[in-house]
């Protein structure tokens, strides 16, 4: 019908009309809504009593916990999880369209790669000799091959992954996480890094920035210290009875909140006050956690303790798969700066994915076997990816325009390859997904809205992705 009865004036009226009275209604929904996502950002901006209490997620959630394997320098897609044939048929030929105008260096020839791929599992995925543990996952695997970033230099790619930001320190994800789910483990923090570089970013890397402190990463050790090594520090006191310690953290309790009552709401001083807090019931937690003696022979072999090769490495994984196990949200392992191979890839990228592969395979392999990895998001990959054109005779130059992910669990589809490169691995090409959607992706999966997980700072609401990213449905089981 063209028209409506308006029973107020007593005459049928036509559907413009009538749009056009009711439409300062339109406006009042549209306001309603903006305050009711505003007064939602007030809410989780508020300093909570407990801010690593568990909080719900937004909606159902397919994942708890997120473990990420950061291979830190950039590994080369081309040569590990992209196979390209036409790369080996091209190989000393120039390259056939025009490379990206920023690159950080002189580039060469295409340059094929030194390894041979195979087919691996039910999926028969396509996975590099220099990774023959993990393609023997490949079945739980879901490979992202059409990854691509903003930034060409380590230090504004590092931050980007870890941070969603190039340019300006902005919370890492394992704080955004730790800030919208809270952690499982009262008596431990719910975000740690385990030896997490000093170099391009440092600290912003695992920084809580604006975030309140209790949402910083902890570090245990850092990437000049053998993981062996690497233990939270400060939390056993042998000279002051537990009893005492209570006494002087209250007491110190005491004191700041009273500062607190005089100077409102502080974000930093509120910080130390749950440190404090924090160490104190880490006593209790941590030194258990640390100790791997009680595992077994098979789960050490499993991890590749039992090879000076792959024992620093494999016994940072095993470090992760016992701080999922106990609650923490967020834990980050890190392969620290060994993969920028600008020469000498044969040598140094075959040495590099020894000291990984076996670990890395141990721990999917541990938490399909202990009923985790359903619900563990494990990410695995680097800043960025390399040039399929050589550098330096027998290496390859950074590479932000296209490089591989790997996840599992999580409800992410396994045995599943997403987007693609063109046919020498330059460019994704193909379904393709930047950081930002990766960020959106991690967050959606673990029942978070990316675009409502908010804190207003500086008269803004800021988001782990800014004002960009997209979920990845397709790679939704």
């Amino acid at each position: 019908m063209n028209a409506h009865w308006n029973s107020n004036i007593g005459k049928r009226i036509s559907r413009r009309e009538m749009l056009r009275l009711s439409s300062v209604g339109f406006g009042s929904v549209a306001f309603m809504s903006l305050l009711a996502e505003e007064a939602e950002a007030d809410k989780r901006a508020a300093a909570p009593a407990d801010p690593l209490a568990i909080k719900p997620p937004m909606f159902p959630a397919r994942a708890k916990r997120v473990i990420f394997v950061f291979l830190h320098g950039g590994p080369s897609q081309v040569d590990t999880f992209d196979p390209k044939p036409l790369l080996t048929r091209d190989h000393g030929k120039p390259v056939p369209f025009a490379k990206p105008r920023i690159v950080s260096g002189a580039t060469e020839n295409l340059l094929k790669s030194p390894w041979e791929f195979k087919r691996y599992g039910k999926s028969g995925i396509e996975v590099s000799d220099l990774f023959p543990h993990v393609g023997g996952c490949a079945d739980d695997l879901c490979f992202i091959n059409s990854m691509h970033g903003s930034n060409s230099r380590h230090g504004g790619a590092l931050l980007e992954l870890h941070t969603g930001s190039d340019t300006f320190v902005r919370p890492s994800m394992g704080s955004w996480i730790t800030y919208g789910l809270g952690t499982e483990n009262r008596n431990m923090p719910g975000f740690i890094t385990i030896c997490p570089t000093l170099t391009h970013g440092g600290v912003n890397n695992w920084s809580s920035a604006f975030l309140p402190a209790a949402y910083q990463g902890t570090p245990v050790g850092n990437a000049s210290i053998s993981a062996d090594q690497a233990k939270i520090p400060f939390i056993q006191n042998a000279q002051t009875p537990k009893e005492i310690q209570r006494m002087e953290i209250d007491f110190l309790g005491e004191m700041n909140r009273a500062e607190l009552a005089k100077t409102g709401p502080d974000h930093g001083l509120e910080g130390r006050i749950d440190s404090f807090e924090l160490a104190f019931r880490m006593q209790s937690a941590a030194p258990e956690l640390q100790d791997i003696s009680g595992e077994t022979p098979e789960t050490l072999k499993l991890y590749g303790l039992d090879d000076p090769k792959t024992k620093n490495f494999g016994q940072q994984c095993l470090m992760a798969r016992r701080f999922c196990e106990r609650g923490v949200r967020f834990v980050q392992v890190t392969h620290s700066y060994k993969w920028d191979q600008h020469s000498d890839l044969r040598r140094d990228h075959a040495s590099n994915a020894m000291e990984v592969d076996k670990p890395i395979s141990g721990l999917l392999k541990d938490l399909k076997g202990r009923g985790l990895l359903k619900d563990t998001l494990v990410v695995i990959g680097g800043e960025f990816g390399r040039t399929p054109v050589a550098q330096g005779g027998d290496g390859r130059d950074h590479n932000p325009h296209a490089f591989t992910m790997l996840l599992a669990g999580g409800g992410v589809k396994t045995g599943f390859k997403y987007g693609a490169t063109d046919d020498y691995g330059y460019y994704s090409v193909e379904n393709k997904v930047h950081i930002h959607d990766l960020h959106a992706t991690m967050l959606h999966i673990l029942g978070m809205d990316h675009k409502r997980l908010t804190y207003r700072y500086a008269g803004r609401d800021f988001r782990l992705t800014d004002v960009s990213g997209e979920i990845v449905t397709g790679i939704l089981g």
